[in-house]
């Protein structure tokens, strides 16, 4: 009789140091992805602080382009407006978050192409150094969407295995989404003026 008391409480003991283990990955897993969540809206209002002084800058230079200004002030109020709660993360949310900064990628890119058409903003030392930077935080941006995906895929699979699915599923651990290339994004933007 005793030794099958024992013998309860030490497989009680394993699956509980188990369970516990478990949970432990998949809060740390979690964490992961919710950190690399935090990280892609750290750059992406790192491009909404950049935003304004670029805008200023071109502003001197390109009076006729109003209308393009204009829309990079629309489409960064826009993108700074929507914020993503990991804790209350929906697709649809993502999905509007995504899309802001979509609008707001695309007026950059209008904004961008003007120093083309434009020989004196080229000649231009802060318009320059400030495109360098823009272009430098959409590529932070687009390494921080990486590594989100990355966290959330790992994320996913460990709260999907077996036998912690188990375990995710009565402590709440719910599947995360990921960032997606936007509708359309597959076929490169034509600039005209």
């Amino acid at each position: 009789m005793k030794k099958s008391w024992i013998l309860l409480i030490v497989a009680a003991l394993v699956i509980g140091g188990w369970a516990a283990s478990a949970y432990n990955s998949m809060v740390g897993v979690q964490e992961s992805a919710t950190t690399a969540l935090a990280n892609v809206q750290s750059a992406y209002q790192r491009r909404a602080d950049l935003i304004p002084n670029l805008v200023e800058t071109v502003k001197g230079y390109a009076k006729h382009e109003q209308e393009t200004l204009e829309n990079v002030i629309s489409a960064r109020s826009k993108a700074t407006q929507i914020t993503l709660d990991p804790e209350n993360m929906t697709p649809e949310k993502l999905q509007e978050f995504q899309a802001a900064q979509g609008e707001l990628g695309s007026a950059l890119g209008k904004l961008i192409a003007i120093q083309e058409n434009y020989p004196d903003l080229k000649a231009n030392e802060n318009f320059k150094d400030l495109q360098v930077q823009l272009e430098g935080t959409e590529n932070r941006i687009n390494e921080a969407r990486n590594k989100f995906n990355l966290a959330v895929q790992n994320y996913n699979q460990v709260i999907r295995a077996f036998p912690k699915n188990i375990l995710a599923g009565l402590f709440g651990f719910d599947k995360m989404t990921k960032f997606e290339a936007e509708a359309g994004a597959q076929k490169a933007p034509e600039v005209k003026f």
